[in-house]
């Protein structure tokens, strides 16, 4: 799949509040390939977390009490976006609503990313009747850690699109401009 190249991401939260992120997870895709995955554990501002989302992803306000805010984890993420501005990721209203809220939280610009949704892509290609991002990893035998950690579910979400760019027998990210939209 040479010249696809993309950033998949994914966040936590530690609240409902879209800027409460707690983790963030990439997975840098090179032509095609996995080329590295990370994940930053976030301190989300007060370090406040709700009872609801600690059962979701396991975090707690003991793992990021002394972890870096928001916007130094930002600055290493847009470190890989300078190279490669493009985002893709599962329900990307949620992840890129967290990106807008986080910016606009922190007084900080918000760059020239565009972005692609793996979800909304599954949705209008296969006919389940779930399109969560485990389903889907589970029904094409895509492997994956620990589900609701940032890094692993940027990395399922990163080998889901590219599935989904065989499947639709696309060559470039360009066709696949029903799914994408600007940061």
């Amino acid at each position: 799949m040479q010249g696809i190249n993309f950033v998949a991401i994914d966040f936590e939260t530690a609240t409902g509040k879209h800027a409460s992120i707690c983790e963030a997870g990439i997975c840098v895709v090179r032509d095609g390939e996995i080329a590295e995955t990370r994940s930053w554990l976030v301190r989300p501002q007060g370090n406040m977390y709700s009872y609801w989302n600690m059962q979701i992803h396991g975090i707690r306000p003991n793992d990021t009490i002394h972890s870096p805010e928001f916007p130094e984890v930002w600055a290493e993420i847009c470190g890989y976006l300078k190279d490669i501005p493009v985002l893709v990721a599962h329900n990307a209203a949620f992840d890129m609503g967290c990106i807008r809220h986080s910016l606009e939280l922190y007084g900080m610009e918000k760059p020239d990313i565009t972005y692609y949704c793996s979800l909304l892509a599954a949705r209008r290609l296969y006919s389940f009747g779930c399109n969560s991002l485990d389903y889907l990893c589970d029904q094409f035998k895509i492997p994956y850690g620990q589900h609701h950690r940032a890094g692993d579910d940027a990395e399922m979400c990163a080998r889901l699109f590219l599935r989904e760019i065989k499947d639709f027998g696309l060559c470039g990210l360009e066709e696949m401009k029903h799914y994408c939209g600007k940061l």
